[in-house]
């Protein structure tokens, strides 16, 4: 376990201290598209996020390839570390093509596949599927071969399709992979099944790469990860089920369970039905991906058009604020993913995981009170945006009142305490918004006193 924590912190840390240069680049190479229709950004924000995250992964890769136990990862099956740099290395230079120029949604599929194809044909494909009771089935290599491209086409595009909000699809991603981090930890060292350790180190890679970035990502967003970072995340992440998944023997963990069919079938539940387990630590973006397949055939569009109506977009419709939103959307992803992982653990270890879950439907349950308002650990509040800091809105409070005439006038806290809910809403604004709104009120607008444009 020490090894995997420090290649997280590695891979995190290389990924943070990459992300303010990479920044900069963004913005002399123009990488700031406008502001569209169906965004929830107010002001253009650089994109090519993932450039610093390749830039972490790589550094993981080079720490892993030194320690004693990682290493034998390299050195005994080097094929899907291969494949992953190859499908990555493809994922990333289509996703930095498409933040700068902008790619045809076909010719980003098309792009997908070939990097999905790449790995197949590299050795990351599904080759059996455990069935309950029969044992591994093996698959033809064609039908194999589909099931693989599949999973990582749907994977990419489930995890591009939620990076809608700052920080949504970094923190979900997270949560993903810790949860498929402890299910493939387990197999491995609880049960000596070698084929999961590719899976567990990419999983480790995956929790570096986020929390190395979503500093710089949570609202109010510095920069975005883009098209470059979200389809490698996706890839990733299919490519930890796939290494994994049609690899694990059921008869190895039969042998160590006392030769009880029972014992083994509850161990393997995750992935009895083809898949499972990575589909449903990204239930909710999955969802969101058919919802807007759906949707959009139903309306006479293309599956690819964007539009306005996802999940976290409905979300702030309702009332939610930004942060509200994503956090609701990441207790949400925890509480399905570590809820399925479970399932797979037995006395103790059900019994932390579980807790884990019920801490999450707390947290949604928390989340959906009117008056809670995320803050930041007093710890950690010199690390984070101004906004999550305790004490921002006090101070919004007695910065500024907007008066009856529309000016803003420095003062004490208003008594008032629907005055004071007021006024940080005020606050946030820009000052042409708030200029706007104080017109309304003298009636300048209605005898066409208009300002020049």
């Amino acid at each position: 376990m020490r090894e995997y924590l420090l290649v997280v912190f590695c891979t995190a840390a290389v990924t943070y201290l990459l992300v303010g240069p990479v920044r900069k680049f963004a913005i002399i190479a123009g990488a700031m598209p406008p502001v569209r229709a169906r965004d929830v950004h107010r002001e253009p924000t650089p994109r090519l996020g993932g450039i610093a995250m390749f830039g972490g992964l790589c550094a993981g890769l080079l720490v892993a390839f030194q320690l004693s136990n990682l290493g034998k990862v390299f050195h005994e099956d080097s094929s899907d570390i291969k494949a992953l740099l190859s499908g990555v290395g493809i994922m990333w230079v289509l996703g930095v093509l498409d933040d700068k120029w902008g790619v045809d949604a076909l010719v980003k599929l098309g792009g997908q596949m070939i990097a999905a194809g790449v790995m197949v044909y590299q050795g990351i494909t599904v080759i059996s599927i455990p069935v309950p009771g029969v044992g591994p089935v093996a698959l033809s290599p064609t039908l194999g071969m589909v099931i693989s491209v599949a999973l990582v086409v749907v994977m990419v595009n489930a995890v591009n399709f939620i990076d809608g909000l700052d920080g949504l699809a970094g923190g979900m991603v997270c949560i993903a992979a810790m949860a498929f981090f402890l299910y493939s930890y387990r197999l491995w060292y609880g049960y000596s099944i070698s084929e999961a350790a590719p899976a567990a180190l990419f999983s480790a890679l995956l929790i570096g790469m986020c929390l190395g970035f979503l500093p710089h990502n949570l609202h109010p967003a510095r920069i975005f990860m883009g098209d470059s970072g979200s389809m490698m995340l996706g890839l990733m992440l299919a490519v930890a089920a796939i290494s994994v998944t049609g690899r694990v023997d059921p008869d190895l963990i039969t042998a160590q369970t006392g030769g009880s069919q029972t014992a083994t079938t509850h161990i393997l539940v995750p992935i009895y039905i083809p898949l499972l387990l990575p589909l449903a630590v990204i239930a909710l973006p999955l969802a969101d991906l058919l919802l807007a397949v759906v949707r959009r055939t139903w309306a006479g569009r293309s599956p690819f058009a964007a539009d306005k109506q996802h999940l976290h977009h409905r979300l702030l419709e309702i009332g939610h604020s930004h942060s509200r939103a994503v956090l609701i959307m990441y207790f949400w992803a925890a509480l399905i993913a570590f809820g399925t992982v479970a399932f797979s653990f037995t006395n103790t270890g059900r019994t932390v995981v579980l807790t884990c879950a019920g801490f999450c439907l707390v947290g949604i349950v928390v989340l959906l009170l009117p008056w809670f308002r995320p803050k930041a650990p007093a710890a950690v509040q010199s690390m984070v945006p101004p906004r999550y800091r305790r004490g921002s809105r006090a101070a919004a409070r007695g910065n500024a009142v907007v008066t009856a005439a529309g000016a803003v006038t420095a003062a004490a806290p208003a008594a008032d305490p629907v005055l004071r809910e007021e006024v940080p809403a005020m606050a946030e604004l820009s000052a042409r918004d708030q200029e706007l709104l104080g017109r309304l009120g003298t009636g300048a607008s209605a005898v066409g006193d208009h300002p020049k444009r």
